[in-house]
């Protein structure tokens, strides 16, 4: 007897990742379509795609089909889902394969459904939707079933996640959205205020992910760029300091503060104490942000640690929460 194939779909903003059991992480690519606008036809997906951001003559559109961690484009999503679906199972199928999607905690119903129905329409025997902080929790190795509290803070492309997790379900949560890709665009706004410099999103996240911090720092640290001087039009170099990134980023960074006092606000007093005295674990790409835990840490009073491996937390999770489905079945069931 042939069993059924599993996979488990990290469904992120910025980056889709694929898990199969036995296999691992099988798929870790940019959630970027390329579309041909005279026929709509998916040309690319992934990677390919996303070297093509920015980059595309008239004819052709690279587009994220989702939005703040939901789904913004829903045909190109469903395309996006198959395309990835058939690559992580290669070949021959004679099974359709039970799906588990991470979705953000935020989402709504009808959000939801369209999840559900776009893993459907891709191929999907069965689909089932997990909330991601529980998931990044499983994939950060946090003892989610134990009866203290546990507080997870995942912050990816689209959205930060915030919750306390006691019991296996969600004590205390919130939700904003700010993550990786708000950061880009606040530090390509402050070089164009301040350099009259224009920058595309990808030579922003290059600036982040080599100098930014989320704090100052002693001594600083230096990146070249190139883009287009907003008065001449033409091409120019310049050089931007982590500084820059941490001015840069400043009002999002407090966004995410808040958003973290919100939920230690909301939670019980006893699980407030289970979770000062073992921190916030950080898991999503965005919380790899040279000293982001620190800030947490200084902001809040509660030791804030990055989790292993933080960009694999939430795939991780929903591979664990998949293997052991019938274990997980409270977590998933919970999310309606």
């Amino acid at each position: 007897m042939m069993m059924t194939p599993k996979i488990g779909i990290d469904l992120g903003t910025t980056n889709i990742l694929v898990y199969v059991p036995r296999r691992g992480i099988v798929i870790n690519e940019p959630s970027v379509v390329a579309i041909s606008k005279i026929d709509k036809k998916v040309l690319a997906v992934g990677k390919e795609a996303k070297d093509m951001l920015g980059r595309t003559p008239d004819s052709i559109v690279a587009l994220r089909p989702l939005k703040d961690g939901v789904i913004a484009d829903y045909r190109v999503t469903e395309a996006m889902l198959r395309y990835f679906i058939n690559k992580a199972l290669g070949g021959v199928r004679l099974f359709r394969p039970e799906v588990m999607v991470s979705v953000p905690g935020g989402i709504t119903s009808t959000e939801r459904r369209a999840v559900i129905d776009a893993t459907m329409a891709a191929g999907a025997k069965a689909a089932y939707i997990i909330k991601e902080p529980i998931v990044a929790a499983i994939g950060a190795e946090i003892p989610i079933g134990s009866a203290s509290g546990h507080m997870i803070v995942n912050i990816g492309g689209g959205t930060s996640e915030i919750a306390v997790i006691s019991l296996g379900g969600i004590v205390s949560s919130g939700s904003v959205r700010i993550g990786g890709n708000k950061l880009d665009a606040a530090i390509a706004e402050f070089i164009r205020r301040k350099y009259g410099l224009a920058i595309g999103e990808r030579t922003a996240e290059e600036i982040k992910i080599e100098v930014g911090s989320a704090m100052y720092l002693e001594s600083k640290l230096t990146i070249e760029i190139r883009g287009r001087d907003m008065i001449s039009g033409l091409p120019r170099i310049l050089t931007v300091t982590s500084d820059d990134v941490t001015d840069a980023i400043q009002h999002e960074l407090e966004g995410l503060i808040q958003a973290v006092k919100d939920v230690l606000y909301k939670t019980p007093p006893e699980l407030s104490a289970d979770v000062i005295e073992k921190g916030m674990v950080l898991s999503g790409g965005t919380s790899s942000l040279r000293n982001l835990d620190t800030l947490l840490t200084e902001s809040t009073g509660v030791p804030a640690h990055v989790a292993e491996e933080p960009l694999l937390c939430v795939v991780k999770g929903t591979g664990i929460a998949l293997e052991n489905l019938d274990a997980y079945k409270r977590s998933i069931l919970a999310t309606r």
